[in-house]
């Protein structure tokens, strides 16, 4: 039992090796949230609400300085597919960080008005 008690300690904080280099110089890294927020400028020109709001935005990946943007539109008829891609292009790619911009178009699933934020579904009175 006395060689139990005698062991040492293993734990150790390991704080004290790193050194510290001040700020960091990294680049800027944008995130989701700064992307969802850029495309809340990207406006459905028919509804006059975001894409955001609407439920249009599928999905933000982001890889290194590349964002990734699945979307869809209210029917598969709109003609606005190439105007809002190019609007995403423009508001995500001005954000720090970012270096390009591909939005992706899918209908499926297909949107419903249940997919849009509470207050989108009372600004259009559903």
């Amino acid at each position: 039992m006395a060689d139990q008690e005698q062991q040492p300690v293993q734990e150790q904080s390991n704080a004290a090796a790193a050194p510290a280099d001040g700020p960091a110089t990294h680049p800027e890294v944008v995130t989701e949230e700064d992307v969802y927020e850029a495309l809340e400028e990207v406006i459905d020109p028919e509804l006059g609400l975001d894409f955001v709001s609407l439920g249009l935005v599928y999905d933000v990946a982001i890889e290194k300085e590349d964002v990734y943007v699945t979307f869809t539109l209210t029917t598969p008829a709109c003609p606005i597919g190439p105007q809002v891609s190019e609007q995403m292009r423009e508001f995500v790619g001005d954000l720090p960080g970012v270096s390009a911009v591909h939005p992706k178009m899918v209908f499926d699933p297909a949107w419903s008005p249940e997919m849009m934020t509470e207050d989108a579904k009372f600004a259009l009175g559903f």
